[in-house]
């Protein structure tokens, strides 16, 4: 006899998420965690950093910066923590549970089994192996919103979005920041005029920025760093590590249950979030498959759903979830880049200088890159199906969500065309790039995928 429909090992985005899911199907559900609910994007990742940059942008010094960090965490907190989710029906266990068998978890000193199980253990902060790292008290984003003087100097190694937020904010809180990333470009997985737009910026802020730089060596002494990038050497009070993330997938017994891992360390999930043992899911972090806290949030629910909806499999597709850099500009995209989209595309483009709304706020910088695909009877005559885009510049974090909402419904090209916005909105700059699918407008047209790679426009 079974204990519950579904138990959930780990209490953050996904936890959260696969639970309320649950429960709105009727379903018995314990939530194990021994960590508080949450999770990193809560208390160490997208809500403190989103904090502090807006603190920095606003004009707060660093520690009313650090202030509001704690202050914006305790309120988002308080609506998802476990006496919110006793409340709706859930039973939260505050331990660490670990499988003692396919589906049967220890936790707190007893045994319990579930119809089926789902693996939300998320990740951590990755480490590089850089020679004396261990050796000295580097931070990573876990430990960099906890309260402490402001530091006059901030080495940061990796310029993704953690990276280049954090680096940012404390430019404009007056700290000499150096971000030095071992790719040729900051922010490598977005488009080449995305990062370049984004670099300039930074630029103009003071932050010294080193690609193609790796680090070979780092020390400590008398309260500073010296970090060694083999051709020079550089100085600073704190060294913050931003390379990515490592999955939390052992100590949890998931080699116990029989549960297959890649060489990375993620669990490996197909399309549904199933694992290779049957009744056993994956969502959020610890599968790898995508890295964002509102991705976890939506892998939840489609794990929760492909589990209790036994005549319906649901598939997870990353390609329709957005996400964001919150940097100035914002970087937004979703799907294909232009240089991974099928000959046969078409790419409707325009300069953010050519929105009013921008103009007024004197936002100039970036564009809008809307990539759609042909249809079978159509081709591109009603705009084609959208398979991807790229927007940057200010509230690209709020317009990439129009391109979401079409890609869910799969709605032809020509709506976002169609739409009537307010005027002057900033996404009545998305009508006029749409426009270039089906006429020339302000001189220009839509054009086929460039392949240069470096987004030359």
């Amino acid at each position: 006899m079974t204990d519950y429909d579904l138990i959930i090992l780990g209490g953050g985005a996904a936890g959260l998420s696969a639970a309320r899911a649950a429960r709105w199907e009727g379903a018995s559900v314990a939530l194990i965690s021994d960590a508080a609910l949450g999770g990193d994007c809560t208390f160490t990742g997208c809500v403190p950093s989103k904090s502090l940059i807006e603190a920095s942008r606003q004009g707060l010094d660093f520690a009313a910066g650090l202030e509001r960090v704690e202050r914006v965490v305790a309120t988002i907190a308080s609506g998802e923590n476990a006496e919110v989710m006793r409340h709706e029906g859930v039973e939260v266990i505050e331990a660490r549970g670990t499988f003692v068998g396919p589906r049967t978890i220890e936790v707190d000193g007893r045994r319990i089994e579930g119809k089926n199980i789902i693996v939300a253990t998320g990740s951590r902060p990755a480490v590089p192996p850089i020679q004396g790292l261990a050796e000295v008290p580097y931070l990573t984003n876990e430990a960099f919103f906890a309260p402490r003087p402001q530091p006059k100097s901030l080495v940061i190694v990796g310029a993704g979005p953690i990276g280049c937020e954090l680096g940012e904010a404390m430019a404009r809180f007056g700290t000499q920041v150096t971000i030095v990333e071992f790719a040729d470009r900051i922010l490598n997985r977005y488009e080449p005029d995305a990062s370049a737009l984004v670099e300039a910026s930074m630029r103009e802020l003071g932050i010294d920025i080193r690609t193609g730089t790796g680090v070979q060596l780092v020390q400590h002494s008398n309260g500073r760093f010296t970090i060694d990038l083999g051709g020079e050497s550089i100085e600073c009070e704190e060294l913050l590590i931003a390379t990515g993330r490592t999955p939390n997938t052992t100590g949890f017994g998931l080699d116990t249950a029989g549960i297959d891992l890649d060489r990375r360390g993620f669990v490996e999930t197909d399309t549904f979030l199933r694992t290779n043992v049957k009744s056993v899911y994956a969502a959020g972090d610890c599968n790898g498959v995508q890295m964002l806290s509102h991705a976890a949030d939506e892998m939840g629910r489609v794990a929760t759903w492909t589990a209790l909806r036994v005549s319906r499999k649901y598939k997870y597709d990353p390609n329709r979830i957005p996400h964001v850099v919150f940097t100035t500009p914002e970087v937004a995209a979703i799907g294909v880049l232009e240089a991974a989209a099928p000959d046969d595309a078409s790419v409707a483009e325009v300069e953010m200088s050519a929105n009013d709304r921008a103009l007024a706020a004197d936002e100039v910088e970036g564009f809008v890159r809307l990539i759609a695909r042909p249809t079978k009877f159509t081709r591109h005559r009603a705009g084609g199906k959208l398979i991807g885009a790229t927007i940057v510049g200010g509230r690209a974090g709020e317009m990439i969500n129009e391109v979401a909402l079409m890609m869910r419904m799969n709605a032809y090209g020509f709506r976002l065309a169609q739409t009537v916005r307010a005027y002057p909105s900033w996404s009545t700059v998305m009508q006029k790039a749409a426009t270039r699918w089906f006429y020339e407008y302000e001189g220009e047209s839509a054009r086929r995928p460039r392949r240069s790679g470096r987004g030359d426009r």
